[in-house]
């Protein structure tokens, strides 16, 4: 397609003149694109089209399109867009796709643009008659295909997508530690607390062995330096120096003790965070799955499970330098005050060029957050067997590499960028602590020199400084992997907050069997960031004992008005009532033991046949019941031929693992609908991998077993509709026409369009 910028004005009256036509304009990418909402500029002459608003933006080489979802002012949502600087928007958007493309790719943009009320400003519009604008490299052979467009690039704005520790000062950071070790400490009480009491004491242990430790060696020395026979010093010393052993050995099993206590509480700190992880998405409610930007979140609090391996070990070495740390310290300040703070300025640089380093790899790890979910999601569906052929058979292989490549190289980019950085940090800080190391060790020189402090104190001092050394570089260490772990614990807790913040608050009414009504009134609900309502003023009855058919074309609303049947979607506006009970003051957990949902993409667990079919909520002890919805999908002859048949594993990837076919796995999947024997049954393309066997079997059995239950049926199959006793046809959210099959069939509208397109064969 092919464009022309034009430019509208007004005159003082206000009318519009007509468009003058400026040059022809090319854009180059890789995909095709429909933006409702676009005009132009020009930036350093190359072509740009941008949204008034600005965002998202998507670069493709030299050209970039930039744009924002509409922004409206409706409760629930954004505020207007900024016109001509007299609204501000309210809140900042969250998104912006940018996209980078080879030199030589091709753009075949599909762009239809409103009429631009505001004078002077560009816009662009297509030519009646569209072609298709490429831009061939003069090197590139006529004919030759494009190189595909590289992934696209996903940054944030808006309250997630500012680095929390962008404006934090050096003081903020350090200010940290303390509050990451205090909630350690809590999540380790809450798993064991004899545990924690046991580390606590060993690293008690540890302090006051280190201070006796130095204390005796000073003995020891002054005996062993001082005058008289060897054979009598030695003697004199020997106290000392069984001191110093029972010292050494009560350090060395405190050390046992601590990491048995670690071994005892890193288990159940891993398997906690993970659970509260998990438990956390899986309780939102479902439109929190929509929002931007919460599948990033949800990666970057991963990186809190994976620090949670960890995070006890740090926190014991942490404690452990600490306390000998201090406790060599204060040997030092007895011997001689002047030697403390000097050997404090040798590792304090170090500690701040570990905070400061720490700093700079988590703005990496904050930037490669987004391209670590494509990554993962794309190494996913790449690698998994089950989606095999269709990457062969379509030569998708080379591709799929690509894109992991460049998005791991896209990773691996960030992190290069950022060791010139972290060099400097360490040369700086080590260059500091080289001085005042330096210095620590004259002063301790002089004092020896000058007869200051007796030669046995001095040689006492060399072994105080070494431990003080070697405890502050270790306290340095772990309290840089202290601070790591604060910083993705804070996004691991700063995610489950949110998701607990999203988690469904309802009423606590409950609702059982029998459903013999369920109404829904001007019913209007919208995905999060979306203008236009998924579903808009619906009004529908459903008794029990009654199928009804929900038919219309793609992104007609048939699947969102399923979710608002079952609860797992609550209307903006309107209600749903099951007997006359809101399902906003309903426990979703009474409404959910009620229904039973077999949708269009389904899950392939990889479970047991007899788990697949019950999810874990067997009836009864025995297999009965199961049989019986096997049975009822005609699936008994297949599960008998695997190899354990109820109890066969349905995971091929797996050591005695099988697979079913697509068909037989919808059958599954219909089974365990039907086992739940619910009150509400909705099948939304329950039959669409079925043979005609299959599916005419499971239509008899939901006719045969409609009497006590309302029934729902989902389908592009119009034939199928003939077993309801409604049907309603929707577009755009909305129910155009309803009625039986018969009657809708010579009503001359959708229904009958879509019947007979179907049969146009």
């Amino acid at each position: 397609m092919a464009f022309r910028r034009v430019r509208h004005s007004r005159s003082l009256s206000g009318a519009r003149r007509a468009p003058a036509e400026t040059a022809s304009t090319s854009t180059t990418t890789g995909i095709a694109h429909t933006f409702p909402w676009i005009c132009v500029r020009n930036v350093a002459g190359t072509p740009r089209l941008r949204n008034t608003i600005g965002h998202p933006r998507l670069d493709f080489g030299d050209s970039a399109i930039h744009g924002r979802p509409r922004l409206r002012a409706a409760q629930g949502s954004v505020a207007s867009a900024c016109r001509g600087g007299r609204t501000a928007p309210r809140i900042r958007p969250r998104l912006t796709y940018v996209c980078s493309t080879p030199p030589h790719s091709s753009l075949v943009p599909v762009l239809t643009t409103p009429p631009n009320d505001r004078p002077g400003e560009e816009q662009l519009t297509a030519d009646p008659a569209p072609r298709t604008a490429s831009v061939p490299s003069p090197s590139t052979p006529p004919g030759t295909p494009p190189l595909p467009p590289p992934p696209a690039e996903i940054t944030y704005a808006g309250e997630f997508g500012v680095n929390p520790l962008g404006g934090a000062s050096f003081r903020a950071l350090c200010a940290r530690l303390p509050r990451v070790l205090l909630r350690i400490g809590r999540m380790s009480w809450r798993v064991d607390r004899r545990a924690v009491l046991l580390l606590l004491g060993c690293q008690l242990v540890t302090g006051v062995a280190a201070a006796v430790l130095l204390t005796a060696t000073a003995r020891a020395l002054r005996s062993v330096l001082g005058a008289g026979a060897i054979a009598d010093r030695l003697d004199q010393a020997l106290p000392a120096l069984v001191v110093v052993g029972v010292a050494a050995g009560l350090t060395r099993t405190a050390v046992a003790l601590s990491g048995y206590a670690e071994r005892l509480l890193t288990p159940g700190l891993t398997t906690g965070t993970d659970t509260a992880l998990v438990e956390a998405v899986c309780r939102v409610e479902a439109a929190a799955y929509a929002v931007d930007g919460f599948a990033d979140r949800q990666e970057a609090a991963e990186m809190g499970v994976i620090r949670a391996q960890v995070m006890v070990a740090d926190a014991q070495r942490f404690l452990s330098a600490l306390v000998r740390m201090v406790t060599a310290a204060g040997a030092l300040a007895v011997l001689n005050p002047l030697v403390v703070p000097l050997l404090l300025l040798a590792v304090l640089p170090a500690g701040a060029g570990a905070v400061l380093t720490a700093r700079v790899d988590y703005e990496v790890h904050y930037a490669n957050i987004a391209d670590r979910n494509v990554r993962g999601m794309m190494r996913w569906w790449a690698t998994n067997t089950k989606y095999g052929d269709e990457v062969r058979a379509n030569g998708m292989t080379g591709y799929l590499l690509y894109w992991f490549r460049s998005l791991s190289e896209r990773c691996d980019r960030r992190t290069l960028a950022a060791a010139p950085r972290t060099l400097r940090i360490a040369l700086a800080s080590s260059l500091v602590a080289g001085v005042f190391l330096v210095a620590s060790w004259a002063a301790l020189a002089w004092l020896a020199m000058t007869g200051r402090i007796a030669l046995a104190l001095a040689a006492t001092a060399v072994v105080a400084v070494q431990t003080t050394l070697g405890a502050l570089s270790q306290l340095v260490l772990n309290g840089a992997a202290l601070f790591h772990t604060g910083l993705y614990l804070g996004d691991m807790g700063s995610f489950l907050d949110d998701a607990a913040a999203r988690a469904p608050r309802r009423g606590s009414a409950t609702v059982s069997a029998p459903v013999d009504e369920i109404r829904l009134d001007e019913v209007v609900y919208r995905y999060p960031g979306k203008d236009r309502p998924a579903v808009d003023g619906v009004s529908l009855t459903l008794r029990r004992g009654e199928i009804l058919a929900i038919v219309g074309v793609n992104g007609s609303g048939k699947s969102t008005l399923t979710r608002l049947l079952t609860g797992v979607f609550l209307p903006d506006e309107g209600r749903v009532t099951w007997n006359g009970t809101d399902l906003a003051d309903v426990d979703p957990a009474s409404v959910w033991s009620c229904t039973g949902l077999v949708p269009q993409i389904f899950a392939q667990w990889p479970l047991r046949v007899r788990e697949n079919v019950t999810l874990g909520q067997p009836r009864t002890s025995h297999d009965g019941p199961v049989w019986d919805a096997v049975d009822a999908v005609g699936m008994r002859e297949a599960v008998e031929d695997l190899p354990a048949g109820l109890d066969t594993l349905l995971a091929r990837e797996l050591f005695g693992g099988a697979e079913l076919s697509g068909g037989q796995w919808q059958r599954l999947a219909c089974s365990r609908a039907l086992y739940r024997r619910p009150p509400l049954l909705i099948l939304d393309e329950p039959t669409s991998q079925m043979d005609p066997r299959g599916e005419h079997r499971v239509f008899e059995r939901i006719r045969s077993i409609a009497g006590d239950r309302i029934t729902i049926v989902v389908t592009h199959r119009l034939e199928n509709t003939r077993i309801a006793d409604h049907i309603v046809v929707m577009e755009h959210g909305r129910i155009t026409e309803q009625g039986r099959y018969d009657d809708l069939v010579h009503a001359g509208g959708t229904f009958g369009e879509l019947l007979a397109l179907s049969l146009d064969r």
